[in-house]
């Protein structure tokens, strides 16, 4: 029988997986035992983050791969430029091949007057990809200081995996970076050619084993509301109540506030907090149109 073009792939990804060693692979050394050579079909599947089972039918060639899942494969592999080139073509796609260009995430102006008229409360707007695009200075204060991030770098999911501080304000970390990924899960749904997401999915998913696991999960959410426990350098703790509002324009935006219960230890906190901004300048409504 003539071997089908996914059969070719699979050979190649067994070839490939073959070559590497867990180590090398940011995974822990499991020699003893070993009955492979090079990684296991679960430890490309949990690189990749993606299933076991999915990842055994793309090497049984009975399914393909789709644009997001290369990419994943291209970092979980370390597959140099030729050999990126090499798995596209068997999956019978280009890799550089032209993308539709997104448009840049602009906040819509009703969403910056909403800001403007928030005061004590911290408020975020969010775009696609969870990408942070706006923020007041009570948010700037609370989470980090936006305008000094890098524009590629302010986004929520990122943030709070790869942000030390971001990280240790969130007393439930565990618990919100969970609701974060299966959030991000949603918007892959929704636009799951989008590069801009691949990229942000494979970055975190080579650099964060939680976000590894918890992303080939498959959870989805999209809850607007809930609960977020903070411990704030300057207020100390925080228990916040977050709502999330969408435009109705369907341009993906949201407006994240977090507010507490007046006559509250954390409503006493957030006064605080604005009257603390309001005696620092700063670059208070940027927001990332870059992307």
């Amino acid at each position: 029988m003539k071997p089908t073009p996914d059969s070719h792939l699979g050979a190649f990804l067994r070839a490939r997986r073959a070559q590497l060693t867990p180590q090398e692979c940011g995974l822990p050394g499991t020699d003893s035992g070993r009955r492979v050579a090079g990684l296991r079909r679960e430890e490309v599947a949990h690189l990749a983050a993606i299933s076991v089972d999915y990842y055994t039918r793309l090497e049984q060639g009975r399914v393909r791969a789709s644009a997001s899942v290369l990419v994943t494969l291209v970092r979980a592999l370390r597959l140099d430029d030729d050999q990126k080139q090499y798995l596209y073509h068997l999956a019978g796609q280009s890799s550089a091949r032209p993308r539709r260009r997104r448009p840049a995430q602009r906040v819509r102006p009703p969403m910056r007057r909403l800001l403007d008229q928030l005061t004590e409360a911290p408020a975020l707007v969010l775009g696609k990809r969870l990408d942070v695009l706006a923020w007041n200075p009570a948010a700037a204060a609370l989470y980090t200081d936006f305008p000094a991030l890098d524009p590629g770098r302010r986004n929520y999911v990122d943030l709070l995996f790869t942000n030390p501080v971001v990280r240790a304000l969130h007393q439930d970390w565990e618990h919100d970076a969970r609701d974060a990924v299966a959030a991000l899960r949603m918007e892959a749904a929704a636009d799951p050619d989008d590069p801009e997401l691949a990229r942000l999915v494979g970055e975190l998913s080579l650099k964060d084993a939680d976000f590894r696991t918890w992303w080939a999960e498959h959870r989805v959410s999209g809850a607007g509301y809930g609960t977020k426990r903070y411990r704030h350098a300057l207020v100390g703790d925080l228990t916040l109540d977050c709502d999330t509002w969408a435009s109705p324009d369907g341009s993906g935006q949201r407006l994240m506030v977090l507010t507490a219960e007046p006559g509250s230890p954390s409503h006493d906190a957030l006064r605080i907090l604005a009257s603390w901004t309001s005696r620092v300048p700063g670059d208070e409504h940027m927001e990332d149109t870059s992307r």
